[in-house]
């Protein structure tokens, strides 16, 4: 008996491996699968302005890394306390305007670098629904589109749907930008599986839907670029509340191990999968804590795992395990 409706993903042609460099930007599901590719020891750079929900906001924090667009206090504002940037999230955010600044432009140069020599750009798109600046607000021009509303007042904002026309526009002018800025880059995008209900039930679905058709539109007009179903495989797949946290918006850890393992089987190269284990042992080796450090069997396992570990990075330069291997060397956590 069937309880749930597995469906075929199609494999990308040019799978990932450790070798290449991976850039994630977009909304909160972009971290949990970038913390996940980190884990595993993937190089990767996520969320350079914060994590960002709409299309407009990704379009534009891209083309600030491609021109390397640094800003000065004038393009910030003060609210509650903290100087903030309207295209970026609150971590960017300080309590002095220069703090701000420092923290927006070194992330924008890394990235400007990361981006230039980065072999996937991986692209999550939460929602449509995009909140734009009214007349009340202060820091940038009537009509903006804001990354985030850092807990302004309500009055400073109103709400307006894309439809999937403007998104396609949006990313067809970026994605040429892209190609003359990194021609070997490829684009993987997905649609969030996190449920915008702030906004509504029916809100989040014509948001979703709007989502969809735009990339699935983008895709089918563009071979360098990939559809990864993560919204489909939470929605359609899993489609069940006991795979949603508490607050029934976000998935939980059950549901984005599951995104993962189908990420893996269609994402990752065949060869690097077969790594995969071995890493996830070597850090769970790194994370064990002993009752006693001291005892010969605690320096009998550090021992162990300080072999298995460098022999790995012999055999896999491209992987770094430098910190962990110091740790078995060492027995100290840095």
């Amino acid at each position: 008996m069937k309880f749930h409706s597995e469906f075929a993903i199609k494999k990308m042609e040019q799978p990932i491996t450790h070798h290449h460099s991976i850039l994630l930007i977009g909304s909160c599901f972009t971290e949990n699968i970038g913390a996940l590719l980190s884990h595993s020891k993937f190089k990767v750079l996520e969320n350079p302005s914060g994590i960002l929900f709409n299309p407009i906001s990704v379009v534009d924090a891209l083309r600030m890394y491609i021109h390397r667009e640094l800003i000065t206090a004038n393009s910030l504002f003060t609210c509650n306390e903290c100087w903030h940037s309207w295209r970026h999230h609150s971590r960017y955010s300080g309590i002095t305007a220069n703090e701000a600044v420092q923290k927006i432009n070194q992330s924008t140069q890394a990235a400007h670098q990361y981006l230039k020599q980065a072999d996937y750009l991986f692209i999550t798109l939460g929602s449509s629904w995009v909140y734009q600046l009214t007349n009340k607000a202060v820091g940038a021009s009537v009509g903006t589109t804001v990354a985030n509303n850092h807990k302004a007042p309500s009055n400073w904002f109103e709400k307006k749907l894309l439809c999937s026309n403007e998104i396609i526009d949006l990313f067809k002018g970026l994605l040429e930008e892209l190609c003359a800025f990194n021609p070997h880059l490829q684009v993987i995008f997905t649609i969030s599986p996190v449920r915008h209900l702030r906004e509504g039930m029916i809100e989040n679905n014509r948001s979703k839907a709007a989502l969809i058709q735009a990339v699935h539109t983008l895709v089918e007009d563009n071979e360098h670029l990939y559809y990864f179903p993560a919204y489909e495989l939470v929605i359609d797949d899993l489609r069940d509340y006991r795979f949603y946290s508490e607050d029934l918006v976000h998935p939980n850890y059950h549901a984005t191990q599951y995104v993962w393992e189908k990420f893996i089987l269609a994402c990752i190269h065949a060869d690097t999968q077969k790594l995969l284990p071995k890493i996830s042992e070597i850090n769970l080796a790194y994370q064990h804590l002993p009752f006693n450090a001291a005892t010969q069997l605690h320096q009998a396992f550090l021992k162990k795992y300080e072999v298995i570990t460098s022999q790995l990075m012999e055999q896999h330069p491209e992987i770094n395990f430098e910190k962990t291997l110091t740790y078995f060397k060492t027995g100290v956590k840095n």
